[in-house]
């Protein structure tokens, strides 16, 4: 058996790196979509991506839907949840604080991993990948084909969220949201559904990387409570409300955890990418793209 070499390795850890790295982009993106507009931290958002895993499982394994319409649908049944959780949780709660809304969130987490559990159960899931499962060769690094799969679609995403927050009616009246709920209003923007959208756009997100990574990764019940973690993490590290920081800080702490595991020790990959989150936070609190309010994007 042929020994890859350095290069070859390196290579390797950089590109699994970037996989999951770009996940982790995606929950941020999530997150700070939903902060934007509401200020509130949403952590079902790693549930959002673990019924987008799950979904994905059911449409393509279970019922042998076609790829392309089985991943249409998970979309848009993630996005019908994201919409729902907004329209029962946060939505009656007219004078509440940003806390009572967070901890909202993390109940509406606990409540979808429930309901995932009673309907997968506690058995780990997988499918195949979109394009076949021969790996491509690249300089000694094998690279699974659904790595590509995930750099497109993570590409695409941010292209799409670009344009939308430039280009559409409603993602212009989300940034005046953004900037400033009660001159929004004044000028005839309606903030209620200004929140839905973010819901339903970050459920959509969520449910996109979950479907991606699933042939790369196992999916289970649980996954959503550390893949949300991971990427609030990057959220905070790239600053909290930065699109572009969000992907760039995911990719970063992706690629950290990558080598830390390869070159170091599995083990420790958690607590090193926990310990630059740290680091960063000392030296630059609102986070390496965020402004020194942590505040809101003014543009995309």
């Amino acid at each position: 058996m042929e020994k890859i070499s350095l290069t070859g390795q390196l290579i390797q850890y950089i590109f699994t790196g970037i996989t999951v790295g770009s996940i982790y982009a995606m929950v941020a993106l999530g997150f700070n979509i939903i902060y934007n507009v509401t200020e509130i931290i949403n952590f079902a958002q790693g549930e959002f991506v673990m019924l987008g895993g799950l979904i994905m499982v059911f449409f393509s394994a279970f019922l042998k839907l076609p790829l392309p319409l089985a991943f249409l649908l998970t979309v848009a049944v993630v996005t019908g949840v994201g919409a729902l959780m907004e329209r029962f949780t946060i939505n009656p709660l007219k004078n509440a604080t940003v806390l009572t809304m967070i901890i909202v969130t993390i109940a509406v987490s606990i409540l979808l991993k429930g309901i995932a559990m009673f309907v997968w159960g506690k058995d780990p899931y997988i499918i195949p990948p979109f394009s076949g499962s021969e790996p491509i060769v690249i300089l000694g690094a094998a690279i699974q084909t659904q790595t590509l799969w995930v750099l497109l679609m993570t590409a695409v995403v941010v292209v799409l969220l670009s344009l939308f927050f430039k280009k559409t009616r409603y993602g212009k009246a989300m940034l005046a949201c953004a900037d400033d709920p009660d001159a929004a209003r004044l000028v005839g923007i309606k903030v209620n559904t200004m929140v839905l959208i973010s819901f339903a756009l970050s459920a959509a997100i969520g449910a996109v990387a979950g479907a991606i990574i699933t042939p790369i990764s196992l999916m289970e019940y649980d996954r959503g409570a550390l893949l949300g973690l991971k990427g609030f993490g990057a959220s905070v590290l790239g600053g909290l409300g930065s699109f572009y920081g969000a992907v760039v800080a995911g990719i970063l702490l992706g690629i950290i955890e990558s080598l830390c595991a390869g070159l170091i020790s599995s083990g420790y990959k958690d607590a090193v990418a926990l310990l630059l989150l740290l680091l960063v936070l000392y030296v630059r609190p609102s986070g390496l793209f965020g402004n020194v309010e942590a505040g809101k994007i003014k543009e995309f």
